[in-house]
């Protein structure tokens, strides 16, 4: 059954500019937490030239980015969805780009431990990986919103919580990433562009 996430319609518009301007023009980008399937529906149609490989650790959700990729007719340049726990040791995969929104603040930190580790084994020399959602700076929210949002998610698992920046850049440093870009989103949201070393 196809899951509509009513967040994916009013950040993809944002998202998909600055993936025009770091994705390859052609290749396979590799969608971590991709939950409804929107997303991957939306971005393989408005750019062309790439494949695109969804997973999520969630059976539900899987089922939903099926649904989806044969909803829009896009069975051929979106590949099956795969179970993916990022966390886990993740199985033999290789990708031009790793693409992750939304993931970061509702996950353990060992998710995004395993996402900086996953990312740095499956880019090729060059490759970049862009995050999208609330980040603190510096070790402060970006916003009064952003600091309910986070005492929200802690409430709700004492694992979740808004991330430090500085923290996830640490992670992507030790994996071989280094940060090219931090853009202003909408909603007080950051997307963060990382490139694989050579």
């Amino acid at each position: 059954m196809k899951r509509h996430y009513p967040a994916t319609s009013r950040n993809r518009g944002p998202i998909l500019e600055v993936l025009r301007r770091w994705l390859p023009p052609e290749g396979v980008v590799l969608e971590i937490a991709s939950g409804s399937g929107e997303h991957a529906c939306w971005f393989t149609s408005h750019l062309p030239g790439l494949i695109w490989q969804p997973s999520d650790g969630d059976a539900d959700c899987l089922s939903s980015i099926e649904a989806w990729r044969q909803d829009q007719g896009l069975s051929t340049r979106i590949r099956p969805p795969l179970h993916l726990d990022v966390a886990a040791p993740w199985p033999f995969l290789s990708a031009d780009a790793v693409f992750c929104a939304n993931m970061v603040h509702i996950s353990p930190w060992a998710t995004s431990q395993g996402l900086m580790a996953g990312a740095g084994h499956v880019l090729p020399p060059h490759a970049v990986l862009v995050l999208y959602g609330p980040f603190k700076v510096n070790g402060t929210h970006t916003a009064p919103s952003n600091a309910a949002f986070d005492a929200d998610l802690r409430a709700r698992n004492p694992q979740w919580g808004v991330r430090d920046l500085e923290a996830v850049d640490a992670l992507a440093r030790e994996a071989g990433l280094d940060h090219q870009e931090t853009i202003a989103m909408p909603a007080n949201n950051l997307s963060v562009v990382w490139r694989k070393r050579p």
